[in-house]
């Protein structure tokens, strides 16, 4: 019994003892003072103050001391040293509390860790967490990037800072303004949300309307419905990716490329692009739309590749698979297609097929010549062949090895055939009555059209052939051979928009750097009332005197 008595006794001091320590530990302690006065429920410090708390050593100018509640007010050249870790705080005033370890520091205050300074006028910082929260303006300034707002919390610990309310970070490349931002000191990278705008040092903006991240040491960015526009590209995408060093970038669902210089935009699901290459590949349902003062060309293809060149010749637009395009009256269907800017020229490959207003176009490989915005031109190579349709359903043909058509306001006004010529023509009196049929063979052939319709036919060398009247028309002799009507694969504009509609996109009204620096409030109606009060007085006052100086 006394010896379960006697062991009850130890443990018992044991933990008395461990709380007295542990209570005794969290104590603030007076190290040094040049002079010490007692008051009313505090002691006064006075010159080259040191007081201790666990690893911290403080040193001020003057203290109020509060004993009793573990808490000192420190005046002058404050300055909190952690033994352990390299945070070191100062500033004018503060108060610290030995039980909670919060240190609210006020005006001219400085946190330093390591390579980052914060600077602000409020600060809370709690040495139990290792959070410093600054409410009211501050800064904070690393060896790349200076970052302002008014609110921010900084995990010393976890080197993480969460800027709040008119965020703006700085460095020698750009300027990036939002609303959060979330900055890891160490790998020196920026997370935002929402609404962000950037500006480079050479004018550049980019742009983002969900966040972003931007890695400023690597100089690399990801922007979400993000768009980076430049003197003469902007680039959009649902999720963005640029290397500035690299001078690439990449974007993934609903990207456009526009080229400002060309009048070019090109849609698609992914994109890459190459800046100093001015060398562009998007794909998945892309789209291009080349924008003419007085109309737009339509194209539709797998896959795109579009080259810029401060050399004229290299300028060039590829088109690969399933090409499909549209311009005012001229409809293609191709395998592949190349646009060439600095002839305007466009070639059509593999089972080409062109529409003009009434004309069906074939050949082994087709070409147009754009000039002034409107074809000017196009050649035929190798089993050329042009279909019109009469009024009357009656296809009038017209084939040869190399044939040139020329066109008028956009539309066919003669073909010349050249080697080879055949033609079938229906003579028809007023759209609706058959005279009969003209089917010849000719070297060389001129056809002239009026309103897409066939007007003459001029044979230029030894024609030979007949015109039979409307009985002596047999079947088989109304085509030539070779002879194929795709009017069903002709495309529109629902084929072009059902492949991809260009995403909608409502531009952000808030653009940050558009906003003044110094906002001027709105009066309040009080402040509105009372300048009225004083306008009618004054107008009051100004008539009374002009009535005394009539008298």
């Amino acid at each position: 019994m006394i010896k379960k008595t006697l062991i009850f006794l130890i443990s018992s001091f044991v933990l008395m003892w461990n709380c007295i320590f542990a209570q005794q530990s969290n104590l603030l302690e007076i190290q040094q003072a040049d002079l010490l006065q007692g008051a009313s429920g505090f002691e006064r410090l006075i010159n080259n103050v040191r007081m201790k708390h666990q690893n911290s050593l403080i040193y001020c100018d003057s203290a109020h001391f509060f004993r009793a509640d573990n808490m000192a007010k420190l005046y002058g050249r404050v300055r909190i040293v952690d033994t352990e870790d390299p945070v070191v705080t100062t500033s004018r005033y503060a108060e610290y509390d030995g039980f909670t370890k919060i240190a609210k520091l006020r005006n001219n205050v400085v946190l330093k860790n390591e390579e980052t300074t914060l600077y602000t006028d409020f600060l809370d910082y709690n040495r139990e967490t290792g959070m410093a929260n600054y409410f009211n303006n501050g800064k904070v300034v690393d060896s790349t990037n200076v970052l302002t707002s008014i609110n921010a919390v900084y995990d010393t610990r976890a080197e993480k800072i969460t800027f709040t309310e008119d965020v703006i970070l700085v460095n020698p490349d750009y300027t990036m303004k939002t609303n959060f931002l979330i900055y890891m000191t160490v790998p020196k990278t920026a997370e935002t949300v929402g609404i962000t705008n950037i500006l480079s040092a050479e004018g550049d903006r980019l742009n983002a309307v969900k966040g972003s991240f931007y890695d400023t040491e690597r100089k690399q960015f990801r922007f979400f419905e993000g768009e980076v526009e430049t003197e003469t590209n902007k680039i959009y995408a649902d999720y963005l990716f640029y290397d500035e060093l690299a001078k690439y970038y990449e974007g993934r669902s609903n990207v456009s490329m526009l080229n400002k210089e060309r009048e070019v935009e090109i849609f698609g699901e992914e994109g890459k692009y190459w800046e100093d290459r001015k060398y562009s590949l998007v794909y998945g349902n892309a789209l291009v739309q080349k924008y003419f003062e007085m109309d737009t060309l339509y194209l539709i293809a797998d896959t795109l590749i579009s080259q810029d060149s401060e050399d004229v010749t290299q300028r060039h637009l590829l088109a690969f698979n399933k090409v499909k395009m549209i311009k005012s009256d001229l409809y293609g269907v191709a395998d592949s297609l190349a646009y060439i800017y600095s002839d305007s020229t466009v070639y059509l490959y593999e089972d080409p097929v062109m529409w003009n207003n009434k004309s069906q176009i074939t050949a082994d490989s087709v070409s147009f010549l754009i000039a002034n915005e409107e074809i000017d031109r196009i050649y035929l190579n190798r089993r050329a062949f042009n279909i019109t349709k009469d009024t009357l359903g009656n296809f009038n043909q017209i084939k040869g090895r190399k044939m040139t058509g020329y066109f008028s306001e956009g539309q066919i006004s003669r073909f010349h055939v050249e080697g080879n010529g055949e033609s079938i023509y229906f003579d028809i009196i007023g759209d609706s009555v058959l005279r009969g049929m003209n089917k010849m063979l000719c070297a060389n052939i001129m056809m002239f059209f009026e309103e897409g319709n066939i007007k003459k036919i001029n044979w230029l060398v030894k024609p030979e052939g007949a015109f039979n009247p409307p009985h002596m028309i047999e079947e088989d002799d109304k085509r030539l051979e070779g002879f194929v009507w795709r009017e069903d694969e002709k495309p529109s504009m629902e084929t072009i928009f059902s492949w991809r509609t260009p995403k909608r996109r409502e531009r952000p009204t808030d653009n940050l750097f558009d906003r003044p620096d110094v906002i001027i409030p709105m009066p309040s109606e009080d402040e509105i009332q009372k300048l009225l009060e004083e306008k009618t007085k004054s107008k009051k006052e100004n008539n009374s005197e002009e009535l005394r100086v009539e008298d």
